[in-house]
């Protein structure tokens, strides 16, 4: 959906350099693009990447063997520093390199690709949930809506 969504706001006039302003706009450089469309749609404090994270983390990481949690922290990591491109699922190949080197090292630690790749989706679906009432994707639903991204 985030995917789809970046591609829309581009097919619109709103690409990279657009949206970088909006960042900088509303001082949210190390927040994800979708807490600044929140904050600009609906008047939501926009959450830092690296809070994000350490709140993931103290609330979701123990539910997961000490194999898995090696993964998740370091995409964590990446994403931190990096952004949300680091959580497509186009980039789960170059992130099982960084990390494992080889596939087949990284399926030893986790098991099965389908395996993996349910984990790393999986995941994602915590990492945004609001400390708030709302749900990220209703309010991400509900920005597409007002300003009619999909039509």
């Amino acid at each position: 959906m985030r995917k789809a969504l970046l591609e829309r706001l581009v097919e619109k006039g709103y690409g990279g350099a657009h949206l970088a302003n909006l960042r900088r706009m509303i001082d949210a450089d190390d927040s994800d693009l979708f807490d600044v469309l929140a904050y600009i749609a609906f008047a939501l404090a926009s959450t830092k990447r690296q809070e994000r994270v350490s709140e993931y983390k103290s609330r979701n990481l123990s539910q997961y063997d000490y194999k898995q949690q090696a993964f998740l922290d370091f995409v964590l990591s990446q994403y931190s520093k990096e952004g949300v491109g680091e959580l497509d699922q186009d980039n789960l190949h170059s992130l099982l390199g960084l990390k494992y080197q080889r596939i087949s090292d990284a399926a030893a630690e986790l098991g099965s690709v389908a395996n993996i790749k349910a984990l790393f989706i999986g995941f994602q679906e915590h990492l945004y949930a609001q400390r708030r009432r709302r749900d990220f994707f209703a309010l991400l639903s509900a920005w597409i809506r007002l300003f009619n991204i999909w039509a």
